[in-house]
This record gives structure tokens, sequence and C-alpha cells, in this order.
């Protein structure tokens, strides 16, 4: 496997369609390579406050000291939300007694929906470790803006049931709490352990 790193991100983004970047939950990526870009000169904010999915506040900055794999997405996603966290139990497995330098985060991005109540029974059931974080529209929107996530609500005939396509990546934070890495979506649990390790020995 490879690591294709990428420092002229902004000249990146301007050839790459609003299209590429939204991808729908119902249809997961392959994975083949390792694609993970180096975020390292990108602008992220140090700290946010969120309602965690136990009706807590969460702030990214009481996570300093371990390395956080962050993303966006929803409950109701049918593929890839799913897929990525059940990959995530199986790096948590692969670290062992050392799981515990990881803090995975899940953000929804369909807060209409994805109460703390709802939260609260469906991220630990994939672990109880993991944290799911919810908030105001306004909350969340900002927050997503802050990590150049977008995401569109696709309605459907009957307006109670959409899905939502938004930006698949896996925001991989180092211990001081910078963004180094985006993974795409689709990657396995192998490819992830190999950048969380690759992330933690070079803070």
């Amino acid at each position: 496997m490879r690591l294709a790193r990428r420092r002229a991100l902004a000249a990146c983004a301007l050839s790459v369609s609003l299209s590429t970047l939204l991808i729908a939950c119902d249809r997961p990526q392959p994975a083949q390579d390792i694609e993970a870009i180096d975020a390292s000169g990108e602008s992220h904010p140090d700290d946010f406050s969120l309602t965690d999915h136990l009706g807590g506040r969460f702030r990214l900055s009481d996570h300093r000291g371990r390395v956080v794999a962050l993303f966006f997405g929803y409950t109701q996603c049918a593929d890839v939300c799913p897929t990525t966290l059940h990959e995530f139990v199986q790096v948590y497995r692969k670290l062992g007694n050392g799981a515990d330098k990881l803090q995975v985060v899940f953000v929804t991005v369909d807060p209409e929906r994805d109460t703390p109540q709802v939260l609260s029974q469906y991220v630990p059931a994939f672990d109880r470790r993991f944290i799911g974080l919810t908030g105001s529209p306004e909350e969340i929107r900002r927050v997503a803006d802050a990590y150049g996530v977008s995401y569109q609500k696709i309605s459907a005939k009957d307006s109670r049931y959409y899905t939502i396509d938004h930006t698949a990546y896996i925001f991989l934070l180092d211990r001081s709490g910078h963004v180094r890495l985006k993974v795409p979506n689709g990657q396995p649990a192998e490819a992830l352990l190999r950048l969380i390790q690759e992330v933690d020995a070079n803070p």
C-alpha cells in the first residue's frame, strides 16, 4: 500500500467537483491504495464544543494527548457510516491494550433526527468508547464548515424520509489536536491502523 501525500490542496480542490466530494451514503467507495491527504498545512479549529450522546458537553480540547479520529455522518446512513464505525471497532481490537491512545468521534450531519437519545442507542452499539456528537443545525453547520465538510439533504417523495450526501473524510488529529491526515472513506482497519500509528509516531 502506498501513502499519497498532497500538499497543494488548494490547487487540488479547484480540480475536484462538488459531486466528487459528496459521497452518497448508499454508495461506498472501494478500498484499494491508501490515499491519505496531508492536512497539516490546512487551517482547522483548535477546539469546538457540541453535545455528546450522553447529553453532556464535549470539547475537543479535553482529548489532548490522544489521537482523535473525527468523521461526519448520520445514523440512518445505509453503508458508509456504519462500515466506517465497524472498521474502527476492528482498529480498537488490533490496538489491544493501546486502544486508549485513540478516541473515535462521530459527528452527525442530521441533527434533526439524530438527537442525543438516538445517538446513545446507535454509537455505543459499535463500541462504548466511541463518542457521538450532535447539536443545533447552526452548531453542526459551523463545525462542519470549519473542517471543510459539505452536506446536503436529498428529499424523497415522502418528506419524512430523506438521505444526506456528505463529505466522507476521516480526520486524524495528533495528540496536540492538530489535523494531520484526511483519509477518504472505504479504508480497511489495517490501513486505518497504519495511518493512526504514523500520526501517533510523528507528533
